[in-house]
C-alpha cells in the first residue's frame, strides 16, 4: 500500500530497515546469536531515522527508532497491576527447597487432592528490576516497575527504549499466535560487559560509578528523561505473565518455551526438574558459573512448572505458595578501614580511598576501596577504625556501602579533605557546582602519570609493553613529561633503564611507531578531556571527522552534535581553546602521530575536497535527490553534513515543506540554498 506524499523507494527502504533491524533484535537478544557487529545496526538505525525524520509517515508505533528516547516528563505516573506483582519467598539452604516442595504437598493434600511428586522450574533470579509491559493485540503499548507489587511507577516511554523488549509480537509459523492481550513479567538487567563500559565512561566523566548492575539498570529506567534511559546498555528477560486473553499456559516450561517464539527474551539457562535434589544440583552448577557468567544472578527461582497446580496453590498476601528464591551467597563482606588516603587522578581529581584489612568478596581479595569524593564521604560518615561493610562488583573499584556503626571503636578518626595536592603540595580547589576537589598544577608527577597511563592505555593509544611501572620510572628519570615525549624515546635509552632489557626495549619502540595512526576516536579518547569517555569520543569522531574541524568547533556546534550535552561540550571547547592543551596535541602532531579519520570520512576525502570545511544542514525534500544522495554528494567534496542548525552551520540547504530549521537559518543568518542554488554549488564543485 502506498503512503501519500511518500516516494516508493524510500517506503521501500524504510520497511526493510525496520524488518532487518527487528529481526536482529530478535537474534541478539532473544536467541543470543548476532550476525552483524553493533557498528553495522547503528548505521542502519541512522538511515532508518533520516527517512522517518524526511517523511514522518513512515514512522509506525513499532518503529525500531522509537527506542532513541523521548523529551522528558515532569514525573511518573502510576502503573497498576492485575494481579499484582508478588515477592518470593526465600531459601538459603538446600533442606529449605525440600521443605518448600513438602509444604505445598501437605497444603493440596488439604485440599482433598494428594500429589506424590510434581516436577520443578528453575531460572537463574537475574539481579536488574522487575517490570511488567502490556501488548494488545501483538503491540507493544504501556509498561511499568513493580512498585509495591499493585502499583508501581509508568515508565512506558523508557521501556519502549529497551531493545529486549518488542514493541510488535511476531506470530511464529505453525505456533500459537500471541493472545489479543499479554501482561509480560520480567526483569530489565544489564550486562556485566555493558555495565563494566558504562561505569568507565562515569569514571572517565568524572561521575560516581554505579554500584552494581542492578542499581545500574534500576537507576537508568527509572530517568525522567529517555533519551538517558535510551543511551545505557539494558536487556530484558521475561519469566511470567499477569493478566493473557486469548491464551492458556499448561506448564511454566511451556511459558519459557512460548514467549521467545513471540519475540520476548527469557533466560537461555532455565532447566525443568523432576525433584527438589536435581534442582538443588542445577543452583549447584550456575554457583560454580556464577564468576564466569555474563549478567549478575542472585541465585535460582524453583516454580512449581504445572499451572493447574500454581492455581490451586494461590498465594499468601505476600508472595506465592508455588514458588520460592533460592539465594546464593552475598558478594558483600565487612572489614576494617586501616586508613584514608588521597589519590590523584589524570584531571587532577583528589579521590579519597579507604585501605582495609583484607577480605574476599566475590573471590577477589579486596584491600582498597574508593569513597568517590568528600561529601560521599562525609554522607556515609567513614572514620580510621571503622568496620564496613563493602561490596564488589564487575570492574568497579570496591566500595565501601555502610559503617557499622555499634562496632565503632572510640578512637576512630574523622579523616580531614587535603588543603594542599599529597604529591606536589600545589593548594587544592574545588570548583564551583563540583563535588570534587582538584590539584590545579598540570605538572604534578601524579597527573603526569595518570595521563601518560590513560594516553597509552588499551582502549586509547594501545601502547604494548608500557606498563604502569614503566611509566613512573620514565617519569621519575625525567625522559616522559607529555605524551609526545613517548615518541622520542631511542632504544638505547630505554635499555638503559633499570630491568629494561635491549629487546623489550626495541619492542617498545615498535609499539609507539605502530601507535602513530590511531583511529580519530581513539586518540580523542587519549587526549584526557574531562567528561569524554569512549562513546563520546566514538560520536566526535564520527560528526567532526578531523581533529581540526573538532579543535574549531564552539560550544553551541559541539551541543548540537547527537549525545553531546552542554557539560561535555563546555569541557571539549574549553580543551581545546586552553594553551597548554593546545601546544600538547601540537607537539603529538610534531612527533609523528597521525590520527585516522572515520571510514565515511575517508571516503569523503577522497574527492577534490572543494567544500573541505563547510558544514550543511538539510531540510524539506528535494525532488531531484534523497536525503542520503545529498549528504553523499556533499561528503565526496569534502563538506560535512550536520543534523541541526547553528552558528558554525555554513548554508541550509531547503527542499520542499522545510521544516522549523528554515526559521532556526534566519534567525541565526545562515545563508539558505534552495534545490537549484545546491545542485549549482555542487555542479562548480568550488567554494562559493
Amino acid at each position: 500500500m502506498n503512503t501519500p506524499g511518500v516516494p516508493p523507494e524510500d517506503r521501500a527502504r524504510a520497511l526493510d530497515l525496520a524488518r532487518r533491524l527487528r529481526e536482529h533484535n530478535l537474534r541478539y537478544h532473544v536467541h543470543d546469536a548476532p550476525v552483524i557487529s553493533d557498528a553495522e545496526y547503528d548505521r542502519m538505525m541512522r538511515e532508518l531515522q533520516a527517512l522517518e525524520e524526511k517523511c514522518p509517515a513512515l514512522a509506525s508505533p513499532d518503529s525500531p527508532t522509537a527506542r532513541v528516547g523521548a523529551p522528558p516528563l515532569d514525573s511518573f505516573g502510576e502503573f497498576h497491576h492485575d494481579p499484582p506483582m508478588r515477592s518470593l519467598e526465600n531459601a538459603v539452604a538446600e533442606g529449605e527447597i525440600f521443605a518448600f516442595e513438602e509444604r505445598a504437598k501437605r497444603f493440596l493434600r488439604q485440599g482433598g487432592e494428594e500429589v506424590e511428586a510434581f516436577d520443578l522450574t528453575c531460572e537463574p533470579k537475574l539481579d536488574g528490576l522487575a517490570v511488567e509491559v502490556i501488548y494488545r493485540n501483538g503491540l507493544f503499548e504501556s509498561g511499568g516497575t513493580r512498585g509495591n507489587g499493585v502499583a508501581g511507577e509508568d515508565v512506558t516511554p523508557n521501556l519502549k527504549t529497551v531493545r529486549g523488549v518488542p514493541l510488535r509480537l511476531r506470530a511464529p509459523e505453525g505456533g500459537p499466535a500471541p493472545p489479543s492481550y499479554l501482561a509480560a513479567r520480567g526483569e530489565v538487567f544489564m550486562t556485566l560487559r555493558g555495565f563494566e563500559r558504562l561505569n568507565r565512561d562515569r569514571l572517565d566523566a568524572e561521575e560516581p560509578p554505579f554500584a552494581n548492575p542492578r542499581n545500574a539498570a534500576a537507576g537508568s529506567l527509572r530517568q525522567l528523561d529517555s533519551r538517558i534511559t535510551a543511551a545505557r546498555p539494558l536487556n530484558a528477560a521475561f519469566y511470567a505473565v499477569g493478566r493473557v486473553e486469548g491464551h492458556a499456559f499448561p506448564s511454566q516450561s511451556n511459558l519459557l518455551e512460548t514467549l521467545p517464539k513471540w519475540g520476548l527474551p527469557v533466560s537461555p539457562a532455565w532447566r525443568r526438574c523432576a525433584s527438589p535434589r536435581e534442582a538443588a544440583a542445577f543452583y549447584e552448577e550456575l554457583l560454580a558459573g556464577r564468576e564466569a557468567a555474563p549478567y549478575e544472578q542472585d541465585g535460582v527461582v524453583l516454580k512449581v512448572d504445572s499451572m493447574a497446580l500454581q492455581e490451586r496453590l494461590g498465594a499468601t498476601s505476600r508472595a506465592p505458595r508455588w514458588a520460592i528464591a533460592y539465594k546464593f551467597p552475598p558478594r558483600q563482606e565487612t572489614t576494617r578501614v586501616r586508613d584514608i588516603v588521597f589519590q590523584v587522578g589524570r584531571t587532577g581529581a583528589i579521590t579519597p580511598v579507604a585501605l582495609m584489612e583484607p577480605a574476599r568478596v566475590g573471590g577477589v581479595e579486596v584491600t582498597r576501596a574508593t569513597l568517590h569524593n568528600e561529601d560521599e564521604m562525609r554522607r556515609k560518615d567513614v572514620r580510621r577504625g571503622d568496620r564496613v561493610l563493602i561490596q564488589r562488583a564487575g570492574d568497579v573499584i570496591p566500595e565501601v556501602v555502610a559503617v557499622i556503626r555499634e562496632e565503632r571503636p572510640p578512637d576512630a578518626a574523622a579523616v580531614p579533605m587535603p588543603e594542599a595536592c599529597p604529591v606536589c603540595a600545589s593548594p587544592v580547589e574545588r570548583p564551583e557546582g563540583e563535588a570534587v576537589l582538584r590539584c590545579p598544577n598540570p605538572v604534578c608527577p601524579a597527573v603526569v602519570r595518570e595521563g601518560l597511563r590513560h594516553f597509552a592505555s588499551r582502549r586509547a593509544m594501545d601502547v604494548d609493553g608500557l606498563g604502569d611501572k614503566l611509566v613512573n620510572q620514565l617519569v621519575d628519570e625525567g625522559l616522559v613529561s607529555e605524551p609526545a615525549d613517548l615518541f622520542a624515546l631511542s632504544k638505547e635509552r630505554l635499555a638503559s633503564l633499570e630491568r629494561m632489557g635491549e629487546k623489550s626495549a626495541e619492542n617498545l619502540v615498535e609499539a609507539l611507531e605502530k601507535a602513530k595512526r590511531p583511529p580519530l576516536a581513539r586518540f580523542i579518547y587519549a587526549l584526557g578531556v574531562r567528561h569524554v569517555g569512549e562513546r563520546v569520543a566514538e560520536v566526535l569522531a564520527g560528526s567532526f571527522r578531523d581533529l581540526e574541524a573538532l579543535s574549531r568547533a564552539d560550544e553551541e556546534a559541539l551541543t548540537s552534535t547527537h549525545e553531546v550535552g552542554p557539560k561535555v561540550a563546555e569541557s571539549v571547547a574549553r580543551f581545546f581553546s586552553d594553551a597548554r592543551s593546545k601546544k600538547m596535541v601540537e607537539n603529538l602532531l610534531a612527533a609523528g602521530v597521525a590520527p585516522e579519520s572515520p571510514p565515511e570520512a575517508a571516503a569523503r576525502d577522497s574527492g577534490e575536497g572543494t567544500l573541505s570545511g563547510l558544514s550543511f544542514v538539510l531540510t524539506g525534500t528535494l525532488p531531484g535527490r534523497s536525503r542520503s544522495e545529498a549528504k553523499a554528494a556533499i561528503e565526496a567534496l569534502g563538506g560535512r553534513v550536520s543534523a541541526s542548525v547553528s552558528k558554525s552551520t555554513s548554508f541550509l540547504v531547503a527542499g520542499e515543506r522545510p521544516g522549523s530549521k528554515m526559521k532556526r537559518a534566519e534567525s541565526l543568518g545562515v545563508p539558505v540554498l534552495d534545490e537549484g542554488a545546491f545542485e549549482e554549488m555542487l555542479a562548480r564543485r568550488e567554494r562559493p
